[in-house]
């Protein structure tokens, strides 16, 4: 009879960290998030046995996004306070760029949020991109899911700022929000295509400034040109057009459509919250009723593990093959020019499809 090895002391710590979470440790919760984040030993084991809880549940994901400035924090902080008002439990992502001097989170919105962040059915994390394209960290989804796995009801993601590399915020999200101000009217054009079709709701935040209502016109004339109902939401000089007015702020979401929605809040003074979170959930039932969540579900598993399945090739080939020492040796000729890093790439797949 084969003797059962003695587990390793990872092994049990890992199994510590599974048996707090279990028991809806937060201290656990931490401790397995800094493991996701950082890719240490065991993280993915981690994830593996959390898997079956994910998926389950009525969690709503919700990405927010926008410029810097546009008070990004303080719509989350209120749309915390909110959902803590109907007694859900809710966690806050906060990705923050990297500093260059300790690689951690440089903003730090625990800090920003500091009038939630000693709620007990609050949890706030701070993770730096790290270089990361897509204005996410790349391990911010696996740790949503350790959030999800846990019972949070709805995990708020707060991205670094936008632009056409804050795509992947959609991919993470279900629901994607995207903040503007109404300083961003003369810049309105020079959002990217993406950026604006990432979102499903857009919030006009710091409306009591002039220029709001000219910025949510704007927004809703481009949503109209990409819709091919151009100045559809923009109520006529003179009254309603015969057969109706404008429906603007209104949804209009059907079996296979969902009518985006612009709204104005005011969120230092908690205005236009109430009406961000009805819209939210409206947003998300449309999602369940029409199927659309489980299809979107799908797609992110299946990217997921595709990603999971690149994350592991790009370790191995570093760590396991003589690819790093091959660049080294052929460095001084990429910098002459004699070779291209091209060449030189070609060179390493080679010997890796030959087992070197």
């Amino acid at each position: 009879m084969t003797a059962t090895p003695p587990l390793s002391l990872g092994h049990m710590r890992l199994d510590a960290v599974l048996d707090g979470l279990a028991r809806g440790d937060t201290a656990a919760l931490a401790r397995a998030i800094s493991l996701v984040e950082n890719q240490r030993d065991g993280f993915e084991r981690v994830l593996a046995a959390l898997h079956r809880k994910i998926g389950k549940g009525s969690t709503h994901r919700i990405g927010i996004t926008g410029p810097p400035g546009a008070g990004k924090s303080t719509l989350t902080e209120q749309l915390v306070r909110a959902y803590r008002e109907r007694g859900l439990k809710v966690a806050v992502i906060a990705v923050d760029p990297t500093s260059p001097f300790t690689g951690g989170a440089l903003l730090g919105d625990r800090i920003r949020m500091e009038s939630v962040s000693l709620d007990p059915g609050v949890f706030i994390r701070s993770m730096a991109t790290r270089g990361a394209q897509g204005g996410l960290a790349t391990t911010t989804e696996e740790v949503a899911d350790v959030l999800e796995a846990f019972g949070f009801d709805r995990i708020l993601i707060e991205t670094v700022g936008v632009g056409q590399t804050e795509l992947d915020v959609a991919a993470t999200a279900e629901t994607t929000v995207l903040v503007l101000v109404p300083e961003s009217g003369d810049g309105i054009q020079t959002l990217k295509a993406g950026v604006m079709e990432i979102a499903e709701l857009f919030v006009i935040n710091k409306s009591d400034r002039p220029g709001a209502e000219k910025l949510r016109q704007e927004i809703e004339v481009m949503l109209g040109i990409r819709k091919g109902n151009a100045f559809a939401h923009i109520t006529p000089h003179h009254g309603a057009a015969k057969g109706g007015g404008g429906r603007r702020g209104e949804a209009a979401a059907t079996a296979n459509s969902w009518e985006h929605l612009v709204l104005t809040t005011v969120a230092s003074k908690g205005e236009g919250i109430s009406q961000l979170v009805a819209a939210l959930d409206r947003h998300h039932d449309y999602l369940a009723s029409s199927g659309k969540l489980e299809e979107r579900r799908k797609r992110r598993l299946a990217a997921r593990t595709r990603a999971v399945v690149n994350r592991a090739i790009r370790q191995w080939v570093w760590d396991e093959t003589e690819a790093e020492d091959l660049v080294a040796q052929r460095l001084d000729d990429v910098a002459a020019g004699t070779r291209s890093p091209y060449d030189v790439a070609a060179e390493v797949l080679d010997k890796v499809r030959n087992g070197k």
